[in-house]
């Protein structure tokens, strides 16, 4: 019986990778003027090629979607030269890399909003001890209450949906790889899907499988149409509850659901999120990842609190085919090589995970860098 590698390429559709090996998108918040991306930006990503799939950080499709300062945007031209340097870097070392989209509906700031309006959501409530990076009262960047939203009308989400399309088209001509629609961690696609949360009575409502999943099909199919269904990967955290999130008695009816819906499309992936690093126990368990896998059909990708013991676990028993890291890679850019070798990993310094500059974002060596330190 052959023994499956995190180390051995793998073809996600027509996009071959070097390895199973996903750099997880990161929020860093730190774009350049117009929240378009830097050459800072491009040497970070750069540095950390080496993975077999660098999903970038999450990037906005609108001002509406933005809810932490600093994030990159893809909705104007001067963010798509941005982009286009930092998949330049990327592919000038061999790695592969999709553009994460989102929008994060209530977990915003009036302050980051358009004319200072009230962010959209699927509900007109606040979510619970969940913090946006924006201005504070005295216009310093720092971590606020997120705003309390307002209920999106039906026109307003339709027009999230042709942004979608639009940040798609601007990923493609950026020249990524494929993109991914950030259908999770509490985000707006997740403040639909949970039924908890959710509380609309419309189309898009909270009372079916199919009214909740509603709007994150219609985003995935808009993207699609783009770049194509085999370069469209979904993130979804089926039960999660950062952004607020609800327990939700119909989160695995939904998410199974969602699973077939795009398999039928053919989507590139689905990318679950099965807790974070904190948790004692993930909030998804192995037996229903099986479920979605079997559910889906394709190519799983796992990432949240997930060792490389444990990765290689999942993977032997067909899980999953795609193992991402997060954290692991703010201070590791050589990550696929320390986890090769064994070597040790490098810890990071979570006071500059979030804004600055070099500090703490490209100044990490390689294993190799240090020892001749």
């Amino acid at each position: 019986m052959s023994t499956k590698s995190l180390f051995e390429k793998y073809a996600l559709g027509p996009v071959e990778l070097k390895n199973r090996i996903v750099m997880a998108p990161l929020t860093r918040s730190r774009a350049g003027e117009g929240k378009a991306p830097r050459d800072l930006n491009a040497e970070y990503y750069g540095q950390r090629a080496g993975a077999g799939l660098i999903i970038s950080e999450a990037s906005q499709v609108s001002q509406q979607g933005q809810g932490y300062l600093f994030t990159p945007g893809s909705y104007s031209p001067a963010q798509t030269e941005g982009w286009k340097k930092v998949v330049a870097a990327v592919h000038a070392r061999g790695g592969k890399m999709f553009q994460q989209l989102w929008h994060v509906g209530r977990i915003s700031h009036v302050t980051l909003q358009p004319e200072g309006k009230a962010p959209i959501s699927s509900t007109d409530k606040a979510a619970e001890n969940t913090l946006s990076f924006a201005f504070d009262g005295d216009g310093n960047p720092g971590f606020v209450p997120a705003s309390q939203p307002r209920m999106a009308t039906v026109q307003e989400l339709r027009q999230v949906v042709a942004e979608f399309q639009n940040a798609a088209t601007n990923a493609r001509e950026a020249g990524f790889d494929g993109v991914e629609v950030h259908g999770a961690n509490g985000y707006l696609f997740d403040q639909f899907l949970n039924s908890a949360v959710n509380q609309r009575a419309d189309e898009y409502g909270n009372q079916t499988k199919e009214s909740r999943a509603r709007l994150l099909l219609e985003a995935f199919d808009a993207v699609a149409a783009v770049m194509g269904p085999e370069r469209v990967g979904v993130r979804i955290a089926p039960l999660g509850s950062f952004g607020g999130m609800l327990p939700d008695a119909n989160a695995e009816e939904t998410f199974l659901y969602l699973a077939g819906e795009l398999k039928k499309r053919k989507a590139a992936y689905v990318h679950v999120v099965r807790g974070s690093q904190y948790d004692a126990e993930p909030a998804v368990s192995d037996q229903f990842l099986a479920k979605l896998k079997a559910a889906f059909g394709g190519t799983l990708m796992v990432t949240g609190g997930l060792t490389q013991a444990k990765a290689e676990y999942l993977l032997e028993k067909g899980v999953l085919d795609l193992a991402g890291f997060g954290s692991l890679y703010i201070s590791n850019p050589d990550l696929v090589e320390r986890m090769r070798n064994g070597w040790p990993l490098a810890q990071s310094d979570q006071s500059t995970w979030y804004g600055g500059s070099e500090k703490g974002y490209v100044d990490y060596p390689t294993y190799e860098e240090s020892l001749a330190k």
